[in-house]
């Protein structure tokens, strides 16, 4: 009898925890289903976002301090050589009627050349910030790899002197104007918007070049006849120094904390070298660091 009971009780208990796992796995699933949005809208809480793993910093940038850098770009020399091979044709027809009355040697002899190169530069610079205002000051050197402007051309004239004398003139001239390298000084002022930092600058410059430069004349003569020349002169230096004064624009964007990338433009009007003015607009891009 004891036996039996103890039997029918087993048999209860063995029926209740089949019930007990079976209503387990009905609502297991479900329980685990409403806690996935739970888990979910807390990883999306924008504390999150706010914490120690965010990846990008939407904080402007800081422009003040000392900034080191190099630059790549490309440079266009405008040489105008009209009136490079005026000494040499003074200095032939010195004491002469001709020069006195009709000044050969102002005469525009050589046209306008235009050469292009790539450069490479290095920069040193300091920026003062005022909010959003940014002043700096820099100092650069730059190289070109090939700024060589040249011009061959003649020119012929007829002319009269007072002595009754008709002179044919012919001159010919050639002229060359290199670029060595050249070392800027320049003043700038920009405006901080987020991770940009656009500017204008003005400054000075000294440029070294080498130059060279012929003339030959040649006058033919009648009533009385006669042939002057042809008289030739050259001359040339190495390493002259020469300065100018620039303008330019450009932007700074930072990509690091103290690392920018930099693009600009700058226009460089050179003072005259032997007689030969000149220009040079270089486009570049750089890198540089903040420190």
């Amino acid at each position: 009898m004891i036996a039996s009971r103890r039997t029918l009780l087993t048999v209860c208990l063995i029926q209740r925890l089949r019930l007990l796992a079976a209503r387990l796995m009905i609502f297991a699933p479900l329980a685990a289903a409403s806690a996935v949005p739970a888990a979910a809208a807390d990883w999306l809480d924008d504390s999150f976002l706010r914490g120690s793993f965010a990846v990008f910093d939407a904080r402007p940038a800081r422009w003040d301090g000392l900034s080191l850098g190099a630059t790549v770009g490309y440079s266009n020399l405008s040489a105008d050589f009209g009136n490079a091979a005026s000494e040499e044709v003074a200095y032939i027809l010195r004491n002469s009627t001709l020069e006195a009355e009709f000044q050969p040697s102002s005469w525009t002899t050589l046209p306008k050349n235009v050469t292009d190169s790539a450069q490479w530069g290095a920069f040193l610079g300091y920026n003062w910030q005022m909010e959003q205002l940014v002043f700096g000051a820099d100092v650069a050197y730059n190289r070109p790899s090939n700024l060589n402007s040249q011009a061959t051309d003649s020119l012929e004239r007829l002319a009269t002197t007072s002595d009754a004398v008709n002179h044919d003139v012919l001159l010919q001239a050639t002229a060359s104007l290199k670029l060595v390298d050249y070392a800027t000084v320049r003043g700038r002022a920009g405006y901080a918007v987020g991770q940009f930092l656009p500017y204008a600058m003005l400054g000075v410059a000294v440029g070294r070049f080498n130059y060279s430069t012929s003339a030959t004349v040649t006058d033919t003569q009648t009533n009385p006849v006669g042939t002057f020349g042809p008289v030739t002169l050259s001359k040339g230096q190495d390493n002259v120094y020469v300065g100018g004064f620039l303008a330019g624009l450009g932007v700074d964007v930072a990509v690091l904390p103290n690392v920018f990338l930099r693009a600009e433009w700058q226009y460089i009007a050179w003072g005259p070298v032997n007689g030969t003015h000149s220009s040079l607009n270089t486009g570049r891009a750089g890198i540089g660091i903040r420190f």
